[in-house]
């Protein structure tokens, strides 16, 4: 016995119009909830600062570089500047793929950011990738020095360094630093990481990356 289908039922249509309410054509919009994109489905990442304005086009991280993964499997390298659009969480896996035996892994990098990320919201209580954020800024040298001078007579000069240098340096730092501090170590490199990115963000001279940011600054500045 076939049920009867009740006439006043609305259809709804998969772009979110409702059609044919009770024999009327009457077109109504429906709110369709949009689902923000979050990192590892966990840490949001609109309200992510960058608070140096030097760097603000230099760290991806809102809009188009919002990911759930850090692994996009985007060609950065093909053309100059374009790494500044690859979001700033992927970079700090790719560089953790440092050394041979590590090249190439990026699932073991992803994974060891994830779990560093869990142990900063667990100790912090902050968005870890702020904390990543304030890292990056803290970390990389406002100012270096270079060779100047052929055969023979050499002197260093003091120059300024670009915000991309700076970012790509301070991630370079805070990646060798996370490294060299698990080696040998019963601590884990997410462990390692994860204090690596809280004492940098805060500036703190335990860090290794603000260590050799101010060992750079400090001889740029005796060579001016």
């Amino acid at each position: 016995m076939a049920t009867e289908v009740e006439e006043n039922v609305p259809t709804v249509d998969p772009w979110g119009a409702v059609e044919e309410v009770g024999g009327e054509e009457s077109m109504q919009l429906v709110s369709l909830d949009v689902t923000e994109v979050k990192l590892f489905g966990k840490w949001s990442l609109n309200d992510v600062e960058v608070s140096d304005i030097s760097l603000v086009d230099y760290i991806a991280v809102k809009e188009k570089a919002a990911k759930y993964l850090p692994h996009s499997a985007g060609r950065y390298q093909q053309k100059r500047f374009r790494k500044a659009t690859c979001p700033v969480v992927e970079r700090l896996s790719s560089s953790m793929m440092m050394h041979g035996r590590n090249n190439g892994k990026k699932l073991m990098a992803v994974r060891i950011v994830k779990h560093a990320f869990e142990i900063i919201h667990l100790l912090t209580g902050e968005n870890p990738v702020q904390v990543l954020v304030n890292a990056v800024i803290n970390s990389g040298p406002r100012e270096d020095s270079t060779r100047i001078g052929r055969a023979g007579t050499v002197r260093r000069q003091a120059v300024d360094v670009s915000p991309l240098r700076r970012v790509n340096q301070a991630i370079w730092l805070l990646c060798t630093g996370s490294r060299e501090a698990a080696f040998r170590n019963i601590k884990t490199i997410a462990e390692c990481l994860a204090d690596e990115l809280m004492n940098a963000a805060k500036g703190s001279s335990n860090s290794y990356a603000i260590k050799k940011k101010d060992e750079l600054e400090r001889v740029a500045k005796s060579n001016r």
